[in-house]
């Protein structure tokens, strides 16, 4: 599928990204798809899907002003059994593109009068994960400029100024027999400059020391600012925009104290506090709700349990249906008010997702299903997928566990039999029993490795191989037995 794509670098993300968010114009959907192809294994239509959904974003921001407010972003449901990849499309999609995520699962909403989240807090959420973001950019953009200063706080706390002397001491110079035969006191300009000369030279053997690490331990008292009201919060009042600790913050004065602390401690400290004055939160705040309105992503996950037969119904489903109005305005297009001001829905993308094992996209309200005219569905996952997954992405299985076995400085290897027998296995199991996807490989990987692991620090530089023959011994029992409740998660 990617044979036709230009010669890249090995990761156009790892170009791109840096410490800025991905230019929608630096990826073509067919770009995007091939970084996808990096994590996720199979599922193209809904890779492209997603892809196209990207694009689209920086194609809208091309157009006329006037008509640019009236394209509207077309939201996703991916509909396949869990562990197929829903989830880590949407996420790899965001860190691609550099735009604020949040994860939330619907069946946590419910409507007014049932205990539940505010379906409106999902926005509050993503503001301040978008908040985060911007103000770690800004803070890496300026990372420099904040160690120089932490590093001259340090040296002024490590070696502090002296009185100035009341006046310089008397001068002799003494002959070898022990006679005084020069009493002249030297000018005070000279003793001042002498003294200026040896602190400079004090001071930078202290920078020395200090950038070798020699210092991390030693005891320094600095000045830090506490407030003195603690962190309160009520039950039921999460989606409230100020909670009561952060308004009385606001409110009472803030006092300094004396601290001793290390000097490790001290830079983090002092760290924190150069990089609030070099940091304009204003500009942060303004960018990260831009970027809410413009490219935020919300995956909103489980949106089959919301979803339910119309008719009389009894028990949760008059939550149900309350939760699907709920949401409606949120993905039409709303303002919602937070503590950074107020933000409008309409151009944030959501990607709903669910098993839709005994409910159908049919079955919700028809005003939120013209809301998600993209569908897509994801393919379980076969046992040929299965030893891709283990094998191909970039952070697959066996690549965290070598490195989790190189750390004890002994070496984890497995043949191509080995791989193949415990793909096998998860696709087995995962027809005997419930279908889990992906997940199942994390179970089966763990209970085949369970030993190793345990006897791992007292091996010592060993080189272990997995092979089939391996795989077939100690996970033999367990797959003869007919209670496989070990496989599930």
């Amino acid at each position: 599928m990617n044979d036709s794509l230009p010669s890249q670098p090995e990761s156009l993300v790892d170009e791109v990204r840096g410490s800025r968010p991905v230019l929608h114009d630096e990826l073509t959907p067919r770009q995007i798809v091939a970084e996808l192809d990096k994590y996720v294994i199979a599922q193209d239509a809904a890779k492209k899907a997603v892809a196209i959904a990207l694009r689209n974003r920086w194609r809208r921001q091309q157009v006329a002003e006037d008509l640019r407010d009236e394209i509207l972003p077309n939201n996703i449901i991916m509909i396949g059994p869990t562990g197929v990849g829903k989830t880590e499309i949407s996420r790899r999609l965001a860190r691609l593109a550099g735009a604020p995520f949040i994860k939330v699962e619907a069946s946590k909403f419910t409507e007014v009068g049932y205990v539940g989240r505010d379906v409106e807090s999902m926005v509050r959420d993503l503001v301040d994960i978008s908040v985060n973001m911007v103000r770690g950019e800004r803070e890496d953009e300026v990372q420099d400029v904040a160690d120089e200063r932490v590093e001259e706080r340090l040296l002024d706390l490590l070696l502090p100024r002296g009185e100035e002397k009341s006046a310089a001491p008397a001068a002799f110079v003494v002959s070898p027999r022990g006679e005084a035969l020069d009493q002249r006191p030297q000018p005070e300009e000279e003793d001042e400059e002498a003294l200026k000369e040896r602190r400079k030279r004090t001071r930078e053997k202290l920078r020395s020391l200090l950038r070798d690490g020699k210092l991390e331990n030693k005891e320094i008292e600095i000045e830090v600012t506490q407030t003195s009201f603690p962190v309160v919060e009520f039950p039921g009042m999460e989606g409230m925009d100020y909670n009561v600790s952060e308004m009385l913050q606001e409110m009472l004065p803030k006092r300094s104290k004396k601290r001793s602390v290390s000097v490790s401690e001290a830079r983090r400290i002092l760290l924190a506090d150069e990089l609030d004055k070099l940091v304009d939160m204003d500009d942060v705040v303004n960018e990260a709700l831009d970027r809410v309105e413009q490219m935020g992503i919300v995956f909103l996950d489980e949106l089959d349990k919301i979803a339910g037969e119309r008719g009389p119904a009894g028990g949760p489903d008059v939550s149900r249906g309350g939760v699907q109005r709920d949401l409606l305005p949120v993905v039409e297009g709303s303002n919602v008010q937070t503590k950074y001001g107020m933000v409008r829905t309409d151009h944030i993308l959501f990607i709903a997702a669910g098993a839709f094992h005994t409910a159908k996209p049919s079955d919700l309200i028809p005003e939120l299903q013209g809301r998600f005219p993209i569908r897509v569905e994801l393919a379980s996952l076969t046992e040929a997928d299965f030893v891709k997954i283990l094998t191909e992405p970039k952070n697959a299985l066996l690549t965290q566990y070598r490195a989790l076995v190189e750390t004890e400085g002994a070496g984890l290897q497995f043949s191509d039999s080995g791989v193949a027998e415990v793909a096998r296995i998860a696709a087995d199991v995962n027809q005997r029993m419930e279908n889990i996807g992906a997940r199942r490989l994390h179970t089966v990987l763990t209970t085949l490795l369970e030993d190793i692991m345990f006897d791992l620090p007292e091996l010592g530089p060993k080189k272990i191989l997995v092979d089939d023959e391996m795989v077939r011994e100690r996970l033999a029992k367990v797959v003869k037995d007919e209670d496989l409740r070990r496989y599930i998660l």
